[in-house]
């Protein structure tokens, strides 16, 4: 939605952007804000603690003025949306960062060529483009946060190998594979050459390593902060301390996850403290079942689906069914990779399917 809110902007579209309850709760005037600033009529919908949300109304405009926006939170999905409303206005857009963000969006533009520049300062700037170059076929690379819960599951069981084919290692995405390594976990990487602009390898992993705790402090949350539930599970088999702050963001997503991770783990007898910006989390710790609530949050169904393996007993996922929304099969995949062990229930009477 924050991406097409600057495509839609850009192009002065009158259009409405809605989503369900989860993207209903996800703030938007951090896109909204900059997006008026150069001349877009948007609206969100005022929530209860006096936010913009979805649904957004954008009305027809006459064209966007380029400006220069300093983001106060590094934020790929703001800096796109910016980048893309560019691609339409008058004179130049640029957007900096206090820290570097996934660079996606400015791979595939400079791939499709668009007039898109970085300066040593790190800010990003595009000029109108009259013309995109687009491929007629367009090969995707495979999503690294889908890999990572895939050799996060290796390594909470402990054992075994596993080899993942065509995964975009953009510098930007990997962050979890340089906090892994760090946890010593044996990751090797093997160059595949590029996609769509990206470069994409095949990680092969193996378990049976002695994991250690590790520092991930703000300067790389933005590289990982998708993977941060995961590594909090990892971080519960690990030897010693593991510190994750800066991670404050993780708060505004589909659910507050540094809450749901504090409290789900907590529940399986892991040792973990809650912080304002991040976890604090000991090991390492047997857990034991539970059951946990996805709130409507497919990297919580996941990440407790992998913590799951590591318990005594049965655990189960309420709300599995959102894993879809990012990772469609994922169930299915994590049973076969593990004989079984993972399975999913049918449509229960409230209509939820539950991971056990």
């Amino acid at each position: 939605m924050r991406l097409l809110s600057g495509a839609v902007a850009g192009a002065g579209l009158e259009s409405t952007l809605d989503g369900d309850a989860s993207l209903r709760r996800r703030p938007m005037r951090r896109v909204l804000e900059p997006l008026r600033r150069m001349g877009a009529h948007a609206q969100g919908t005022l929530g209860d603690r006096g936010e913009e949300t979805a649904p957004l109304h954008f009305h027809k405009s006459g064209p966007l003025v380029g400006q220069r926006h300093e983001l106060e939170v590094a934020s790929a999905q703001v800096k796109s949306c910016l980048l893309l409303a560019g691609l339409w206005a008058r004179g130049r857009t640029a957007v900096r960062e206090p820290q570097p963000s996934r660079d996606h969006t400015e791979r595939m533009l400079r791939a499709f060529g668009a007039p898109i520049e970085i300066s040593r300062d790190g800010s990003i700037s595009i000029e109108p483009a009259q013309a995109l170059r687009v491929p007629a076929t367009l090969e995707i690379p495979g999503d690294p946060s889908s890999a990572a819960f895939l050799i996060g599951a290796l390594l909470v069981v402990g054992s075994g190998e596993i080899e993942v084919h065509g995964v975009d290692v953009n510098p930007t995405r990997i962050g979890f594979l340089r906090v892994l390594e760090r946890m010593g976990a044996a990751v090797e990487v093997q160059p595949e050459g590029e996609r769509a602009g990206d470069p994409v390898a095949t990680l092969r992993a193996r378990g049976g390593m002695d994991l250690r705790g590790a520092e991930i402090l703000g300067p790389e949350i933005p590289s990982l902060v998708d993977e941060i539930p995961l590594l909090s599970v990892i971080a519960t088999q690990a030897r010693g301390t593991t510190v994750i702050r800066g991670a404050g963001e993780l708060r505004f997503k589909e659910s507050d996850r540094l809450a749901q991770m504090a409290k789900g783990l907590a529940s399986m007898g892991g040792d973990v403290r809650e912080l304002a910006d991040g976890l604090l989390i000991q090991g390492p710790t047997k857990l034991r079942a539970a059951r946990i609530d996805a709130m409507s949050d497919h990297r919580i169904a996941m990440s407790f689906a992998l913590a799951g393996l590591a318990a005594d007993g049965e655990t189960v996922v309420d709300g599995a069914e959102w894993a879809d929304i990012s990772f469609p099969g994922y169930f299915d995949l994590l049973s076969r990779l593990t004989s079984g062990s993972v399975w999913l229930q049918p449509a229960a009477p409230d209509g939820n399917r539950r991971a056990k």
